[in-house]
């Protein structure tokens, strides 16, 4: 069926000339794209008369970065940020910024094999980046000695030594002076 058909387009005019408007359906646009300000001011205000815009989290407060240099990355930075999204960085930042972390992320594992894997790929990842194949900032995030890694990792697993007991002091015994 083609999409503009003069006839059923014909039927259609006499069909909505010839009705009589009901008060309660709202007249319907004569144009999709024209009147489309209308429909979103009429969801807009129908959000705020349910309340949805009410206790937004910058209520009444200065929009943030709103004064300051034009940045055209500030969307993206801001998404990095909420997020919380990593491995976006060059491969040579992110090893620097894995490296400081990776004594918190090998103390999160429970086993001596998955400290091992895990240093495994940490040094894997390093000697592929300095092959610089991507580009980049040059790697200088040294490679980890496995054995001494997991040496490590046993001396921090061992529960913290009791602190020492002093030796309880004897008490003084108090007299009651008299008066003479």
């Amino acid at each position: 069926m083609p999409e503009h058909d003069p006839v059923r387009d014909a039927a259609r005019y006499r069909a909505d000339r010839d009705r009589t408007p009901d008060e309660t359906e709202p007249e319907r646009p004569p144009g999709r794209m024209e009147n489309r300000h209308l429909w979103v001011d009429v969801v807009i205000d129908q959000a705020i008369a349910r309340g949805e815009f009410d206790d937004l989290p910058l209520a009444g407060k200065p929009i943030p970065g709103i004064g300051t240099q034009h940045d055209p990355d500030w969307w993206l930075k801001a998404l990095i940020e909420r997020e919380q999204i990593s491995g976006v960085l060059p491969e040579a930042i992110q090893l620097r910024k894995d490296d400081a972390v990776l004594h918190e992320r090998l103390d999160r594992l429970h086993h001596e094999a998955d400290v091992r894997a895990a240093l495994e790929e940490f040094n894997a990842r390093i000697v592929s980046a300095r092959r610089q194949l991507l580009g980049g900032p040059p790697v200088v995030t040294p490679l980890r000695d496995v054995q001494l890694e997991v040496q490590q990792w046993h001396v921090r697993r061992q529960p913290p030594p009791a602190p020492p007991v002093e030796p309880a002091r004897p008490q003084r015994r108090w007299r009651r002076r008299t008066s003479p």
